[in-house]
């Protein structure tokens, strides 16, 4: 038996909103036919438990249920469940997508423009930031091939997007795919997996402090893409980084080259019309994206009140990694960025595009049963994750260096008297 381990202007903009609703893009379609060593503690397998001050307690209601223990089906049993439509991919009603993305957009880039007002500034920023996000939900649905079943359409399209948004497609692409197919194994998942609690103590008191303090989680998608995670070497634009494989050289090698025309062409765009256009226009949107980017993978990892198990050796499948992911209501910005809060059915079939994936997740759920968690419902903006993102900074902090099973520790120093308050 596996150890478990127990932690201590309405310009016009109006006539496209209805693009925003289902019926919309499919008419569309139609017409265009993460304390100390001493704490930890191997136990028998238990019910679900919530932190609480310096230790765990039971979640009410639950106690029969223990996440970490294998599920009583397969995934096979899930596909099952699934209507065959879902699989379906049509490449006209993707690109229909692209083509309602890419319009707002512009749109949005020209009445900011014209108008030139401090007082909508901040509006465009938020709304363009929040595009070009669903820019990169789109590319990432080119990088798992559920935009289409044409590769090079799914590659062109996805390094015209991801490009756009200084991301390097192949590179981002390939360490994503490590993701999914390694996800919730402590040592081999690639992106927001826990730190070992060796790897924690190494690190000075300032890197945990600014790892773990909000805003700066936030920004972390650059530094990622250029040096990866604690304890893991590499970056996204590097053909000779351990990410990647000798066939896959060429890949990387395009995408970076993409990439930096993107930054030849802000650069110059930056000469002809100024740095503060440019800046105003571009480079605040940019960083709205990295910040919902960083802030909605972010807690679709972390952030639940039961505790969630990671894993490792034999008692990691892709089945039970999978079923540790956290689906999120966003309002009404679910639609805006093609439905990536349905992440449990999405990290379990990435081959499901995106616009069949709430069908998919309530024809699923029946077979999942209490390993699938409700998500709270939210009013029309998500203010309500955002206590959920600062609790989980708060409180995951690392895992135990031993155990197959373990959940996320915290470090009652870290924060000192506001940790203890908040717990």
């Amino acid at each position: 038996m596996a150890s478990r381990v127990i932690p201590s202007s309405q310009c016009g903009l109006g006539s496209l909103l209805w693009l925003y609703t289902k019926k919309g893009i499919k008419d569309l379609t139609n017409t265009l036919v993460w304390t100390s060593s001493k704490t930890t503690t191997s136990v028998k397998p238990r019910p679900p438990f919530i932190e609480k001050g310096n230790g765990v307690e039971p979640v009410k209601g639950v106690l029969d249920f223990d996440p970490s223990a294998p599920p009583p089906f397969t995934i096979g049993e899930i596909r099952a469940a699934i209507p065959m439509h879902c699989w379906v991919k049509s490449p006209l009603r993707s690109l229909c997508y692209v083509g309602r993305d890419v319009a707002l957009v512009l749109v949005l880039v020209v009445v900011a423009a014209c108008f030139n007002n401090w007082l909508l500034w901040p509006f465009y920023w938020v709304f363009q930031g929040t595009m070009f996000w669903a820019l990169f939900v789109l590319g990432h649905d080119c990088g798992h091939g559920s935009f289409s079943d044409n590769k090079r359409l799914n590659s062109m399209v996805g390094h015209l997007l991801h490009s756009f948004i200084l991301v390097p497609y192949h590179g981002w692409r390939i360490s994503h795919k490590t993701h999914h197919q390694n996800h919730g194994h402590v040592e081999n998942d690639e992106s927001w997996h826990p730190m070992s609690e060796k790897i924690y103590k190494s690190m000075n008191d300032t890197s945990r402090k600014v790892r773990f303090t909000a805003p700066f989680p936030l920004l972390a998608y650059p530094v990622y893409l250029l040096y990866r995670t604690p304890g893991k070497s590499g970056s996204h634009f590097s053909p000779d980084s351990d990410l990647f494989q000798p066939s896959e050289r060429q890949d990387v090698i395009t995408s970076t080259l993409c990439w930096t025309i993107m930054v030849t062409l802000l650069v110059f765009s930056s000469c002809i019309w100024g740095p503060i256009t440019i800046f105003k226009l571009y480079a605040v949107p940019y960083w709205i994206f990295v910040m919902w980017l960083d802030f909605v993978t972010y807690l679709h990892h972390h952030g639940h009140q039961q505790k969630l198990p990671w894993y490792r050796g034999n008692e990691w499948s892709y089945l039970r990694g999978g079923l540790t992911t956290i689906d999120r209501d966003y309002g009404w910005i679910n639609n805006i960025h093609h439905n990536i809060e349905t992440h449990v059915i999405h990290h379990l079939f990435p081959q499901i595009p995106h616009y069949h994936l709430v069908e998919a997740t309530k024809a699923a759920k029946p077979v999942l049963g209490k390993y699938y968690r409700e998500p709270e419902k939210s009013w029309p903006l998500p203010f309500h994750l955002i206590k959920n993102f600062v609790r989980s900074l708060r409180q995951d902090h690392f895992v135990s260096d031993a155990g197959d099973i373990v959940f996320y520790q915290t470090d009652p120093e870290l924060f000192g008297s506001s940790n203890k308050k908040l717990n």
